[in-house]
């Protein structure tokens, strides 16, 4: 049945959400099962699309897995498949994460590439040129990443640029290779740090955990473990953009503000009221917010992922702001349809300037990916009249009980099925 979200501006946000466990964390976290035989256990997991069809790339290679709503319960065999189901696998881009485990286990991986959202280039050349530089040789073949190795040994590897993907395959690949092997230029995210607190869990040895600089001494083997999933900064940061456009009053818990820094810091220079918890943060934003600029990087950038919620902000702002897009060239795609709601926004390459405007216009718009679905319903809270967006799927895969959390907080919004009029 195909759905979308009808969505009727006007309503000021209030009250508290609860944030579980990071869409860009669980899935990675899922794939580093494979390195230990046996029962892992990931715990305050969110409930979204990505999940079972993750599960179904680890079922494709051997493994039992068990949803128990948050739970997931990996059961990985002593002799895990080393070829992964395309047909699990083009539905999201994080099964390439297998790829590091299985070569890591197997000494052998074939993984198709990988599908996911459409926001532009994310070519393998580093994962494959890190995972030459531990012994093994890659290439891609009818359509799917092979790789195969006798014996993997330590090296020292330096990205060109600080790629999460990149980072989580060699990461996994070097903890069960021979002598240490040194990643220059590693990605940063909490979500890397998050991957690497579990491999710790599991027996790796690792220095510089949240640093440009990792080290890894491989180990012999691993063992199964159960690890908490980290709370979803890029959620929490959501609710925040979404309080400060209606100009509500949220609390918003289950994240470590900390690594949402530079996020709220934009937000209050755009006037909101900010208060920060050990896990928690409350903002309150009284008035219009005040145009701010936005250039994204890697952490501890502003992350390319809060980008359409940076131009939905700027759309209902007061003043000019200017967006720097400096890590998917096609993310700007959504704005097409943030100009069909009204919104006076112009790209040109990289940059996107915004005039802001105090009320937007609703329309029936589509969302390109996750984000941008997103972005594309905190743009239809402050449009006039009954918004409708469509491709809700994409927002499902990143969002948990997106519906009935903005509800809570005051939202007019409701999930309708029907075909769309376009």
């Amino acid at each position: 049945m195909v759905e979308h979200f009808a969505v009727r501006g006007g309503a000021r946000l209030s009250g508290s959400v609860d944030v579980v466990g990071a869409k860009n964390s669980v899935l990675k976290l899922m794939a580093a099962a494979l390195l230990a035989e046996g029962r892992t256990t990931l715990e305050n997991c969110p409930e979204i699309l990505d999940v079972p069809l993750m599960a179904d790339v680890l079922r494709s290679l051997g493994c039992t897995v068990t949803i128990e709503g948050p739970t997931v319960h990996i059961d990985v065999p002593a002799d895990p498949g080393a070829e992964a189901d395309y047909r699990s696998v083009s539905k999201l881009r994080a099964s390439v994460c297998v790829l590091g485990p299985l070569v890591a286990r197997c000494r052998r991986a074939v993984v198709p590439l990988p599908g996911g959202d459409a926001i532009g280039s994310r070519p393998l050349d580093m994962h494959q040129n890190g995972l030459r530089k531990l012994g093994a040789t890659t290439d891609i073949v009818h359509g799917s990443v092979t790789a195969s190795a006798g014996d993997l040994h330590g090296a020292q590897i330096w990205l060109d640029f600080p790629s999460v993907g990149a980072t989580e395959n060699i990461l996994m690949a070097a903890v069960l290779a021979e002598g240490t092997t040194v990643i220059d230029n590693a990605a940063r995210e909490p979500e890397i740090v998050d991957l690497c607190v579990m491999l710790q869990q599991m027996g790796a040895k690792l220095e510089g955990v949240g640093s440009s600089t990792l080290s890894v001494h491989g180990v012999t083997g691993l063992q199964p473990t159960t690890h908490r999933v980290i709370g979803d900064r890029i959620v929490g940061a959501t609710w925040a953009f979404a309080t400060a456009m209606t100009r509500g009053e949220v609390t918003v818990r289950g994240v470590d503000p900390h690594h949402i820094d530079l996020v709220l810091d934009k937000l209050r220079s755009a006037g909101a009221e900010i208060t920060v918890g050990e896990h928690e943060f409350t903002i309150v934003q009284a008035e219009r917010p005040q145009a701010v600029d936005f250039v994204t990087l890697p952490y501890p950038g502003f992350a390319t992922d809060l980008q359409p919620m940076a131009i939905a902000l700027s759309a209902v702002a007061d003043g000019t702001s200017m967006i720097t897009e400096n890590v998917f060239e096609a993310r700007f795609r959504f704005v097409d349809e943030m100009v069909r709601l009204g919104a006076d926004a112009r790209t040109d390459g990289h940059h996107a300037v915004v005039r802001g405007r105090p009320e937007l216009s609703s329309a029936p718009v589509w969302a390109s990916d996750i984000r941008a679905g997103a972005g594309l319903v905190l743009a239809g809270l402050c449009a006039r009249g009954s918004t409708e967006v469509w491709d809700v799927a994409h927002i499902d895969r990143g969002y948990p009980r997106f519906v009935e959390n903005l509800s809570a907080l005051g939202a007019d919004i409701a999930r309708v099925a029907g075909e769309p009029e376009r």
